[in-house]
């Protein structure tokens, strides 16, 4: 654990903007959420996706503190600084209750949220439950959200689930980035693999056939995870006001560390708006 908790904090410390931990307590445990940005900015939530830790915006949060107060918490029940000794953690409806008690807390009314893969699943059905809250949704190559995920993903993928290692986490992002990922923030996601987890939630795809809050929909054009077109393609369709962005040559666990030069104007510009 000291190994994983030292490369944790040496990735953080990578931000380019002063921030600031604040633990917030709920029924599921202790959330270790990063706050950066001005206390006056925009309020932004920004979840990770699996096993990728807060720390993962290193690239993106200078882009977006500028204008926003970034607020980006270590899901619970996951590697990383939050604590899962409360109520467990077995459905959907469990992690939106969880993300509502990291809202409440900053007594956050209204508020833009983004995502990256499962972080993204969890902001998509949030929206979806509670619409009226979300003033602007980001979805960076979200995964069970317009398109299920490629068998051979999910082949490569089971071993390190079942059980992971070090090792085992190591090769699989290798072999889905081809090799194009940071090098530092994988040997924290690698000893991630040691650490204490919660069961995995189970993923599932929201019932809707339309959404209504402005959503920008950023995927992976090589993700090995699923068919990007189809994303793509779906999203166009539940999406009622949408900006679809598909990166040529990004693959999905590339994101959204790289390409910052490539994906932070798509994003300011989205919010901005």
């Amino acid at each position: 654990m000291g190994d994983f908790l030292s490369r944790y904090d040496a990735v953080l410390a990578r931000w380019p903007v002063p921030v600031e931990p604040v633990d917030v307590e709920s029924e599921f445990g202790t959330t270790r959420v990063q706050v950066c940005g001005p206390p006056d900015g925009t309020p932004l939530v920004l979840l990770h996706g699996g096993g990728a830790t807060s720390t993962v915006w290193f690239d993106t949060v200078g882009a977006l503190a500028i204008t926003h107060r970034v607020h980006a918490p270590d899901q619970i029940g996951e590697p990383g600084r939050s604590i899962h000794n409360g109520r467990p953690m077995r459905t959907v409806e469990d992690q939106l209750d969880w993300l509502n008690s990291v809202v409440d807390h900053f007594g956050l009314a209204t508020f833009r949220l983004g995502g990256h893969s499962s972080g993204a699943a969890i902001a998509y059905n949030y929206a979806v439950r509670s619409p009226g809250r979300v003033d602007r949704l980001v979805l960076l190559d979200p995964t069970q959200c317009f398109a299920g995920l490629r068998v051979g993903y999910l082949l490569r993928a089971i071993p390190g689930l079942l059980k992971p290692t070090p090792a085992r986490l190591r090769s699989f992002l290798t072999w889905e980035t081809g090799g194009d990922v940071d090098p530092e923030w994988l040997e924290l996601a690698a000893a991630g693999a040691e650490f204490p987890s919660s069961k995995t939630v189970a993923a599932r795809r929201p019932k809707v056939n339309r959404l209504d809050v402005p959503t920008l929909v950023v995927i992976a054009g090589d993700s090995r995870c699923h068919d990007p077109d189809k994303v793509a393609d779906n999203a166009g369709k539940v999406l009622s006001t949408s900006v679809i962005a598909l990166l040529g040559g990004v693959t999905h666990h590339m994101l959204p560390m790289r390409p910052a030069e490539r994906v932070n104007p798509i994003l300011t510009e989205f919010l901005a708006r």
